[in-house]
């Protein structure tokens, strides 16, 4: 079956449909307007971000942005941060979070990273650990006080998608 988006880095000009598409995953969790009044300076997409750090989206055949991913690197202590990673609500189910992520892998493996660390959503955390993270403690939200979100790693050359593409080896 033929793909029907592709994977490519986010572009200056995209921030708003980037922010937009962040909101309509995060909310597609459950939660409600008040939630998401209080996450939506966090969600919101920095040009910084597309221009310093490495963000890719996923692009449907007719144009509409409907997934993306960003790490951020410190290649000198062999770490990097999963900073972002939605998938519009309607394209769930459909291999894009695998596709951004295989991205990821790519980048990190060639940059020398050892190790990713990711704040989840409690909702992504299934999904995180299906891509080789692990929980490691607790970090506080960075939008609702006295909320805490599941603090996951992944070790490289650990990943279940790494091994599947040999990447691990």
């Amino acid at each position: 079956m033929a793909e029907d988006f592709t994977i490519r880095r986010a572009q200056l000009g995209e921030k708003d449909e980037l922010t937009d598409l962040c909101m309509r995953s995060k909310q597609s969790n459950g939660y409600d307007d008040a939630f998401m009044e209080a996450c939506v300076e966090e969600l919101r997409v920095r040009d910084s971000w597309i221009e310093n750090d490495d963000f890719w989206v996923a692009e449907a055949t007719d144009g509409r942005l409907v997934g993306c991913i960003r790490l951020s690197m410190e290649p000198a202590n062999g770490e990097g941060e999963l900073e972002v990673c939605f998938v519009d609500p309607d394209w769930q189910g459909r291999s894009i979070g695998r596709k951004l992520f295989d991205k990821l892998f790519a980048k990190a493996k060639s940059s020398g990273l050892k190790r990713i660390g990711v704040d989840s959503d409690p909702e992504a955390e299934p999904f995180y650990a299906r891509m080789g993270f692990q929980t490691i403690g607790r970090s506080p939200s960075g939008s609702i006080p006295g909320r805490t979100l599941p603090r996951m790693q992944l070790v490289l050359n650990n990943s279940p998608i790494e091994k599947s593409n040999g990447a691990g080896a």
